[in-house]
């Protein structure tokens, strides 16, 4: 009898597993809208600044060098190099974490080998224990930014990236997060905000605005708006993996309420078999007990 009051002690823990699975599911499945409807809009503005510092760099290419600008020149093999990652601030999301948490090991080794100082600026409370876990040592620790993305914070953060990269105190800045791609689906995604790509000015093409620039103050006007793409890449990175995040844990939480009906369906049968076998040692017992009394 022992034995059936432990079945029935697991089947009602299981139960109540179930419904908080089930409620969590839910919760990521309404935030994972309002997320994937504010990175679709994001997504379009990202794609229209772009497209204007393309035409704003190709008409100032025209009279003067713009390589020569510091947001453009490239470094072969940087000595310093600043990696910015995103991790979500809780857990239960399946291997969300722990596959942005890879890339950016392959990373530190990767440049490490080439004799690289790595300066990690980490963001999400996962990412942020694990490498304190594991020795590393952090140039920023943010949390609370990837559960709450603000275009403000994300300036400010991206705006001492920027400062280091002018100073030269670092060469290269890389970007890490895992992104959206759709409810079950995510992707890591690696952008090398600094220095910008080259190909933003040899493949530019010739907008049709008639937009006119005075050439007094190309490098002003670059600067500027490149720290204003920045801004924006590095926000929407923030969206892009908080959608990601949402999607991982509904999936995750999906999984979850799954086996856990599974598990109720299985501990259900062990408990009707207990409950039978004790019951058919009761009457055993009864027959025997009359048997021995004839």
């Amino acid at each position: 009898m022992a034995n059936l009051k432990d079945i029935k002690r697991k089947i009602k823990s299981v139960k109540g597993t179930q419904k908080t699975t089930h409620a969590m599911k839910l919760v990521s499945s309404a935030k994972l809208k309002r997320a994937e409807e504010l990175a679709k809009r994001s997504r379009t503005y990202a794609e229209k600044i772009t497209e204007m510092i393309e035409e704003i760099a190709l008409k100032i290419a025209k009279h003067s060098d713009v390589t020569d600008n510091i947001f453009l020149q490239q470094v072969e093999n940087p000595k310093v190099v600043d990696i910015v990652f995103v991790t979500a601030d809780k857990g239960l999301c399946g291997g969300f974490n722990s596959q942005t948490i890879k890339t950016v090991n392959q990373l530190l080794n990767e440049y490490r080998e080439k004799g690289a100082k790595v300066r990690l600026r980490a963001i999400g409370k996962k990412g942020i224990a694990y490498f304190r876990f594991n020795g590393e040592e952090m140039l920023e620790e943010i949390e609370g930014l990837s559960s709450s993305p603000t275009y403000d914070e994300a300036a400010e953060l991206i705006g001492r990236c920027v400062n280091d990269f002018i100073a030269r105190e670092t060469e290269k800045v890389i970007v890490v997060h895992n992104g959206y791609v759709n409810m079950i689906t995510q992707e890591i995604r690696l952008d090398n905000l600094l220095p910008v790509d080259l190909s933003v000015v040899e493949n530019a093409e010739e907008g049709s605005s008639e937009l006119e620039l005075e050439p007094d103050d190309d490098d002003t006007l670059l600067e500027a708006l490149f720290r204003r793409y920045l801004e924006y890449v590095m926000y929407y990175a923030l969206i892009d993996s908080l959608a990601a995040e949402h999607g991982a844990r509904m999936q995750a939480m999906d999984a979850a309420t799954t086996n856990a009906k599974e598990m109720v369906k299985t501990l259900t049968v062990q408990y009707n078999k207990a409950r039978q076998e004790a019951i058919t040692t009761e009457l055993i017992e009864i027959i025997s007990g009359v048997e021995s009394l004839k």
